[in-house]
């Protein structure tokens, strides 16, 4: 946000990061950036105007969700799975208007083919310490680039954050500055 000239505040939320299966994968990662934006609300609901933006962001690939690796062993499987192959990046976006008491909930989808990967290549990704904290064991801003052939939507929203979805969202709330490109 800050590469945009967003100012904000990071508040961190603890909740269950569970997603429903009983409702489809999109709708489920809507429906909890939604609860992680509610529960930001609920820290700040003192401060009277302002917004309060969540989101979360799933790998899916053969219709299975791969949230962030548990070990070093899930992080090798779950690259062993990408590798060679197309997988969704799916991001949901909450917006809170604490002023207006509403709120926004959309989602961001990105097709992404990594490259064929050896397992010294994954042994060495995964050594380096990066996919342990990344939905689906990579983090395209970082080292893990190099495994990516090829997107096909937000880059951003691989990254974590559809910027252009969020700035549209920002200026439905009247956020003015969401397309702003001076001070």
């Amino acid at each position: 946000m800050a590469q945009v000239g967003w100012t904000c505040d990071i508040m961190p939320v603890d909740i269950a990061e569970d997603l429903r299966s009983d409702i489809p994968i999109k709708a489920a990662i809507m429906e909890l950036a939604l609860r992680k934006a509610q529960a930001g609300a609920a820290n700040v609901a003192n401060a009277g105007a302002g917004l309060v933006i969540a989101a979360d962001t799933v790998v899916v690939i053969d219709n299975r969700v791969l949230g962030k690796p548990a070990s070093e062993q899930e992080a090798s499987a779950m690259l062993q799975t990408l590798s060679g192959r197309e997988h969704r990046v799916i991001t949901g976006v909450a917006v809170i208007s604490l002023a207006q008491g509403e709120y926004m909930v959309e989602a961001e989808e990105t097709g992404v083919v990594f490259k064929a990967l050896t397992d010294a290549e994954i042994a060495r990704y995964v050594a380096s310490g990066e996919p342990m904290d990344k939905a689906g064991a990579y983090g395209i801003q970082g080292k893990g680039a190099i495994l990516v052939k090829s997107i096909n939507g937000c880059y951003f929203n691989v990254v974590g954050l559809p910027l252009t979805r969020l700035a549209g969202m920002l200026q439905a709330f009247g956020y003015t500055k969401a397309y702003s490109f001076s001070d």
